[in-house]
């Protein structure tokens, strides 16, 4: 790994076993460690404007390199000044490399609406071609034909603007065997090293690199992975992959290999944002998560809540909230607990307005912001293990931080 605090630094400030808090340093501010990161994908977080967002605690997003390169594309984007003066978004971003929505082509292990189809278009969104150079595809928006290798994504990137770039990878499903995953991580690894030429060449000064660490779920793969992208010029690392069939096998993979990737890195696991997975993360050194979760829960009527027994999700649709007057989680600091009822929510979302999506997707977030702001606070007095042992019991994250911590 390199050391340049012009593109990117990371000071760990507080340690509670294997957790931690830090600060990463970008060349659009401070982000607090650990954190999570909300999607905007196309360059805006559902339903809210950049304002809104960073209003709620938050200092880093996540744009989507894929989206972004079929519309509004690259040229456009940086004739605009990048994504940040696109957006009006003047806090840290973080891109993915359009690895995993490109491949994702291929596998179809993918939701439509990750993928961001509206429907079903048939003959669109598929591969044409994976070659050591790149990946032929036809465009899910209209059919027509791109491609993109490790080069056009750092370009793209570099067109965005992004505080924080990922390497280009292949992405590989669960269900493939251990040899097309041997060979996939093989060239994730050659695909790296193309993108650390052309980041050293062409890529903005204060842009940082993140390599991926790949290997699906074979210990010996996730080791030759982790200790070859350790070895690269990149700036910090990301997890990424296949992490399993459920919770179980994942923090298994976590835990094979966690151990071979530098302590004082700053560590990114992709795709991964479950309140009880970003504990379970934190705990094992995990500094920075995104997930679609708060956006897409949302979506389809569902608030994040203090409910381990329901996977931590109220589902403001059923009936049972048509005649409760009392708010959507007792305690939440955000404007839909604070101003409206679950029976007003319950009736906004059967009637599908968009009102609804809007306000449990800011509920969704603040949750989540509050989760990891109380991690932060647990590991600076030591009591992560508590912290965690109170959400798992089905206490809100405002009221889980014992109150030495919350007071200190």
């Amino acid at each position: 790994m390199r050391q340049d605090p012009d593109r990117l630094s990371f000071e760990i400030t507080a340690r509670d076993g294997a957790a931690r808090c830090g600060v990463l340093r970008t060349a659009h501010g401070e982000v607090h460690t650990p954190a999570f990161i909300p999607l905007a994908t196309t360059g805006a977080v559902r339903g809210l404007s950049a304002r809104e967002v960073e209003e709620l605690g938050y200092r880093l997003i996540l744009g989507n390199t894929f989206h972004l390169f079929l519309r509004p594309g690259p040229q456009a984007l940086a004739e605009r000044g990048g994504l940040h003066r696109f957006m009006g978004w003047e806090r840290a971003i973080i891109t993915d490399s359009g690895g995993f929505q490109v491949f994702s082509l291929a596998h179809g292990s993918v939701a439509d609406e990750i993928k961001g189809r509206r429907g079903n278009v048939a003959g669109h969104g598929s591969i044409l071609e994976i070659a050591e150079e790149g990946v032929r595809f036809r465009s899910y928006l209209d059919g027509s034909e791109h491609f993109m290798g490790p080069e056009e994504s750092m370009a793209t990137q570099a067109a965005i603007g992004s505080d924080i770039a990922l390497a280009f990878d292949e992405c590989t499903p669960f269900h493939v065997d251990y040899d097309y995953t041997a060979r996939s991580t093989e060239r994730t690894h050659r695909w790296l090293d193309r993108c650390v030429r052309w980041h050293e060449r062409h890529g903005p000064r204060r842009q940082a690199l993140f390599g991926i660490v790949q290997g699906g779920i074979h210990p010996e793969l996730r080791r030759a992975s982790a200790e070859r992208v350790s070895a690269a010029q990149v700036d910090g690392l990301a997890i990424g992959g296949t992490l399993g069939e459920d919770k179980p096998q994942m923090y298994e993979v976590l835990d094979f290999t966690l151990p071979h990737l530098p302590e004082v890195a700053p560590k990114h696991l992709l795709g991964i944002g479950e309140p009880d997975d970003l504990i379970a993360g934190i705990g094992r050194g995990i500094d920075i998560f995104d997930c679609a979760v708060p956006t897409r829960l949302g979506r389809h009527g569902m608030a994040l809540a203090p409910l381990p027994g329901e996977r931590y999700r109220l589902n403001v649709r059923s009936r049972a909230l048509a005649a409760d007057d009392g708010p959507l989680v007792e305690g939440c600091p955000c404007e839909a607990c604070n101003r409206h009822s679950r029976a007003y929510l319950h009736y906004l979302s059967r009637a599908e307005e968009l009102t609804a999506v809007r306000l449990l997707t800011l509920h969704n977030l603040v949750y989540l912001e509050r989760l990891v702001a109380g991690a932060r606070a647990a590991i600076a007095a030591g009591a992560f293990a508590a912290y965690g042992e109170a959400l798992a019991a089905g206490r809100p994250p405002w009221d889980a931080v014992p109150t030495a911590a919350a007071g200190g």
